[in-house]
């Protein structure tokens, strides 16, 4: 089924924006979030973040979140069959960053520490003991995931700006 190029278009833009917010979410998080909970006692600092991994499980950030990745599913694909196209090795390259550097250290780094700090009483001797190796590490990985989605929103824009000059 070919698609249409005002739909490829509409496509590249809500995924390099989708990218772009993630981005934006993600960067909030590694430059204040994770350091102002830092600075609480652990237990509060744990009890925060524990609210904040229930809280962002609804339709807003997961429909972003994961309605930009089918999309760069889709764009990946559609940028194999049209590889002789200028600006497709910019899809490629945003969209495999997103889906790998954003999505998959999610789902492989982040959210197994948020699953071992779920399970955690904040006021424990164990709380704390993870707590502080949980923000080292979240921290890390949210750092990439968010330089990820960065790197992707820009090669996707770069892609569109390439889609821009073809029709132009």
């Amino acid at each position: 089924m070919a698609i249409t190029n005002q739909a490829l278009f509409a496509l590249k833009l809500f995924s390099a924006l989708g990218c772009g917010l993630i981005a934006g979410i993600f960067f909030a998080f590694s430059s204040f979030v994770m350091n102002a909970l830092a600075r609480q006692p652990a237990a509060l600092g744990i009890t925060a973040m524990q609210s904040i991994n229930i809280a962002v499980i609804n339709p807003s950030f997961m429909g972003v979140f994961l309605g930009t990745a089918a999309a760069c599913i889709f764009l990946a694909v559609s940028s194999l069959s049209r590889w002789h196209q200028l600006g497709d090795p910019y899809l490629l390259l945003g969209s495999l960053l997103y889906l790998a550097g954003t999505v998959g250290v999610t789902i492989l780094c982040n959210v197994p520490l948020n699953e071992a700090l779920a399970k955690v009483d904040p006021s424990s001797t164990e709380g704390g003991s993870l707590w502080a190796s949980y923000l080292a590490k979240w921290t890390f990985w949210n750092h990439i995931r968010t330089v990820a989605a960065l790197a992707a929103a820009a090669s996707l824009t770069i892609a569109l700006c390439y889609q821009g000059a073809r029709s132009s």
